[in-house]
């Protein structure tokens, strides 16, 4: 039976082999310069593969949280030198989420934790893991919603379950809810023991963490699993936002001026 190939196309979208309808018209011209009907078929498998890769990477990436897609080619290291580069490159492979080990960033505000935070997880969805990223206020809000909704074991099974979960900015704001600790402490639990990993980011010193959960044993219980198989890096320097914001304000004053 004769088809057009508009006719081949639509079929071919019917049985979801959109990466092979996308490319079919090019490999059609392809064949007709003298390429092999074996290897014109081989690209075709490749460019369906490639395109479900595509589009699983996608579907990760919607369903982690992250709004950005950073990478380490944008970010200056010269500002900060003193930052621990090598072990930065270490994470951004994912080479911890594959042994299934943690990761604390504490430093200074500014010094570029949130950014790398986002770099990771930005590589392990790109890598294939499944990534749930939030920031820490937002983190404890879906649990306090979740459990007024009677949705608490579907958002507990969420961050138990993924294979890296992203916390940011931990105690950035000093208050955090009544039942922090305990709904922290049964993340990492269940983490721990389903050798899971956790990154998590904070300015805060690792010895404030029991007077800000405001339950210095939980913080230890907490701890103790965070650093047992954990890489504890941290962030010294000056501020990527005041050096932004200055170059801003040089900037505005020269139009001005100008």
């Amino acid at each position: 039976m004769d088809m057009s190939l508009p006719e081949i196309q639509r079929h071919l979208r019917t049985l979801r082999l959109h990466g092979i309808s996308a490319t079919l018209e090019s490999r059609l011209i392809q064949a007709n310069q003298g390429t092999s009907f074996v290897e014109v078929l081989a690209c075709l498998v490749q460019d369906e593969l490639d395109a479900r890769s595509s589009r699983l990477c996608e579907t990760r990436f919607k369903a982690s949280g992250l709004t950005e897609r950073p990478t380490l080619t944008e970010f200056d290291w010269g500002f900060n030198p003193k930052l621990p580069k090598k072990e930065i490159y270490e994470l951004v492979t994912g080479k911890f989420v594959r042994e299934g080990d943690d990761a604390l960033l504490i430093g200074s505000p500014g010094t570029g934790k949130s950014y790398i935070a986002k770099t990771v997880a930005h590589g392990a969805i790109q890598t294939g893991y499944k990534v749930v990223y939030r920031e820490a206020h937002t983190f404890f809000e879906d649990l306090f919603e979740a459990s007024q909704l009677k949705r608490r074991k579907k958002v507990t099974k969420l961050f138990s379950e993924t294979d890296l979960l992203v916390i940011d900015d931990l105690f950035l704001r000093k208050t955090v809810p009544e039942q922090a600790a305990d709904d922290l402490l049964d993340i990492v639990l269940n983490r721990y023991s389903a050798r899971k990993s956790i990154l998590i980011t904070s300015n805060r010193p690792l010895e404030d963490w029991g007077k800000l959960l405001r339950d210095n044993a939980a913080s230890s219980a907490i701890l103790d699993r965070l650093l047992h198989r954990g890489h504890l890096l941290k962030f010294e320097g000056k501020s990527y936002r005041l050096k932004e914001a200055s170059a801003r304000l040089k900037e505005d004053k020269q139009k001005s001026s100008g």
